[in-house]
């Protein structure tokens, strides 16, 4: 596990969507990891001293991925949730419409 690797340290075509069911184990590994990327301390980097220890098990996500990690990520899924939501889809599909008439 590497958080945000560079081109470089990839090393497979597997992503970690960041949806986690963790033991209380992983606050004492949280707590002797040091700072990683950005300086900061990264449950990656707990995750990877876990799996040293314990067994991990992955499930294979089939669907559209979003990078909620920054602006235009977030609005993408906002807006295909909203377009998917019944509550919203029709108002949103003509607001959307209206904006890209005055453009």
């Amino acid at each position: 596990m590497v958080e945000k690797p560079t081109p470089q340290e990839v090393f497979s075509d597997f992503a970690i969507l960041g949806r986690y069911v963790l033991t209380s184990d992983i606050f004492s590994l949280i707590e002797k990891t040091a700072p990683g990327f950005g300086g900061e301390i990264q449950l990656t980097d707990a995750l990877r001293a876990l799996c040293q220890s314990s067994d991990m098990v992955a499930v294979d996500f089939e669907g559209k991925r979003y990078d909620m990690g920054n602006l235009p990520g977030y609005i993408e899924a906002t807006i295909d949730f909203a377009l998917s939501h019944p509550a919203v889809s029709d108002w949103l599909k003509s607001h959307l419409a209206d904006i890209v008439k005055t453009l």
